[in-house]
C-alpha cells in the first residue's frame, strides 16, 4: 500500500516503501493527467536508488491517460524547470526528495512555463482524486514515451548569465555531497578556466558520505579541509536535487545564506540598477541596505519556494532570494537555481582582486544574525501570541507576512511556524552588536522554552 500522508504544502515527500512506491507514483501520474491542462510533461530523477522506478511507473501512468512523456533520466530539479519550457511541454515532475535521508523520495511538480504546483494550485486536487478514487474511463488513444537528454542545450542556457571571456583561472572545492550536481559541473567544465577540486563528487544514492545537506554542520569539515589543503579561492555544496548551493570562502569558512542574498541582489542590480528584488521576512537588514543604495524596489514575500516565485512573477522581479539558499532569476522563469549563483560568484571574483571572504565581512558586521534556530514545540500559536503580547508594545514595527516578525531600534527577529514539521523557526539580527546579539538570542530562546 502507501500512504497520502506524503503530500505536502509544496511538494510530495516520504519514506520508500512505506509510504511513497511505485503503486503510489502510477496513481499520481493518473491524477496528474486530470489535473493538468495540456498533454505533454517532461519527467525525470534525482540520484536516488527508488527513482527510476518510481519515476517508470509515474511514466505509466500519465502515458495510460493520455499525456505524452518526455523523459530526460537522472537529473536536477533546476534541469526539469529548464525542460519544460525548453520542449514546450506542459508540465514537469522531479522525483526527488531533495535533502532528505537515502529510504526517502518524492516529487516536486509544475506546470508550463515551470510555474509550481502547491497544494493550492493542484496538489490537494491530486491527493483527492487519488483518496476517491475518482479516476476516469481509460482512454482509447494513450500517450507516448521518448527518451530526451537536454544537457547540452542547459548548459548552453547557464552560461548565457555569464562573460566567460571576462573569467579568470579560480581554484574551487566542488562537493555535489553525492548528488546529482556534479553531472552539470562536468557538463559546464569544458567551457570555464577554472580548476575543480572534486569532493564526494560521484552521484551514489546510497550516500556513502551522508545526506547531501550543506546545512548540517558535521557535513561541511570536507570541503573545509579541501579549501585549506588546495588553498582554493573557494568551496561550493550542494543538496540532493541541486536546487540550493552553499558557499565556502578562501579560509573555509561556511559562509551564511543571508549574506548572499545581500551579495547576489548587488551583483544582479549591477546588470540592471533598477530591477525589484524579492526577498524573504526572516532577516533582511542587510538586503534592503543594499538595495536602498539603488533605485531599486524590495518586496518582502512570504518563505516558500511557492510564495516567492508567484511575487516574483508579479512583479516580473530581477532576482528572488532566501536565506535558505534559494535563489531565484526572472531570466531562468522565475525559478529557483543551485548553478547559476556560483557561476555568478565565479565571474565577480574574477574582476576584483578582493577575496570572497572580505566581500560578506562588511555585511556580517553591520548586520551580525543568529542564523535559524529550530526548536520543537507542540503549541506554535500559543508562543507567536505571547511573544507578541510581551514584545510588540516596545516595538517600532509588527509584521505578519509570515509568522511574527518585531522591530527594535537596534535589533529585531522573527518567528515562523515550520510548513512541514512541529518545528518553530527564529532568526534575530542586530544593528552591528554581536554582544546585543547574543543576549537577545538566548532571551527570545529561554522566553520559547518557558511556554
Amino acid at each position: 500500500m502507501y500512504s497520502l500522508d506524503c503530500f505536502k504544502a509544496y511538494d510530495i515527500r516520504g519514506i520508500v516503501p512505506e509510504q511513497l512506491n511505485p503503486l503510489l507514483a502510477y496513481k499520481i501520474g493518473q491524477a496528474y493527467a486530470q489535473v493538468l491542462t495540456g498533454d505533454k510533461v517532461v519527467i525525470g530523477h534525482d540520484i536516488r536508488l527508488s527513482g527510476p522506478d518510481i519515476c517508470e511507473a509515474l511514466a505509466q501512468g500519465l502515458i495510460d491517460c493520455g499525456v505524452d512523456v518526455i523523459h530526460i533520466g537522472q537529473c536536477g530539479t533546476e534541469e526539469i524547470y529548464f525542460a519544460v519550457p525548453h520542449y514546450n511541454a506542459d508540465g514537469g515532475i522531479c522525483v526527488t526528495a531533495s535533502h532528505n535521508p537515502a529510504n526517502y523520495n518524492g516529487m516536486k511538480i509544475v506546470g508550463k512555463e515551470s510555474v509550481p504546483v502547491s497544494e493550492k494550485t493542484g496538489l490537494a486536487q491530486i491527493k483527492a482524486i487519488i483518496e476517491d478514487n475518482n479516476f476516469p474511463a481509460p482512454v482509447k488513444e494513450k500517450g507516448s514515451l521518448s527518451f530526451q537528454n537536454p544537457r547540452s542545450a542547459y548548459t548552453q542556457k547557464l552560461l548565457e548569465f555569464i562573460n566567460i571571456d571576462k573569467l579568470k583561472p579560480l581554484k574551487i572545492v566542488v562537493n555535489p555531497g553525492n548528488g546529482g550536481a556534479g553531472e552539470v559541473v562536468n557538463s559546464l567544465e569544458k567551457h570555464l578556466p577554472f580548476e575543480f577540486i572534486k569532493v564526494n563528487f560521484e552521484p551514489d544514492g546510497h550516500f556513502p558520505n551522508g545526506v547531501p545537506n550543506p546545512l548540517l554542520i558535521e557535513n561541511r569539515a570536507v570541503t573545509q579541509h579541501a579549501i585549506k589543503q588546495h588553498k582554493a579561492d573557494l568551496g561550493i555544496a550542494w543538496d540532493g536535487d541541486f536546487d540550493r548551493c552553499f558557499f565556502f570562502d578562501e579560509k573555509g569558512d561556511f559562509i551564511e545564506g543571508y549574506y548572499l542574498v545581500g551579495l547576489f541582489a548587488k551583483l544582479m542590480l549591477d546588470k540592471e540598477p533598477e530591477g525589484k528584488i524579492i526577498f524573504d521576512p526572516r532577516l533582511y537588514w542587510n538586503t534592503e541596505s543594499i538595495i536602498n543604495d539603488t533605485n531599486a524596489l524590495g518586496i518582502k514575500s512570504k518563505t516558500g519556494h511557492a510564495f516567492i516565485k508567484e511575487r516574483m512573477r508579479e512583479e516580473h522581479a530581477l532576482y528572488g532570494g532566501e536565506m535558505s539558499a534559494h535563489h531565484y532569476f526572472r531570466d531562468f522563469y522565475y525559478c529557483d537555481n543551485g548553478t547559476i549563483p556560483w557561476l555568478l560568484i565565479c565571474q565577480f571574483l574574477s574582476s576584483i582582486d578582493t577575496p570572497l571572504s572580505s566581500l560578506v565581512e562588511q555585511y556580517q558586521q553591520q548586520y551580525p544574525c543568529s542564523g535559524e534556530i529550530n526548536l520543537t514545540v507542540d503549541n506554535a500559536i500559543t508562543v507567536l501570541e505571547a511573544l507578541y503580547t510581551a514584545y510588540a508594545h516596545d516595538a517600532i514595527e509588527t509584521e505578519h507576512i509570515d509568522g511574527l516578525g518585531i522591530t527594535f531600534d537596534t535589533w529585531r527577529f522573527n518567528v515562523r511556524c515550520s510548513n512541514t514539521e512541529p518545528l518553530l523557526r527564529v532568526n534575530l539580527e542586530t544593528r552591528g552588536d554581536i554582544n546585543l546579539l547574543n543576549q537577545k538570542t538566548s532571551e527570545i530562546v529561554n522566553f520559547i522554552k518557558r511556554i
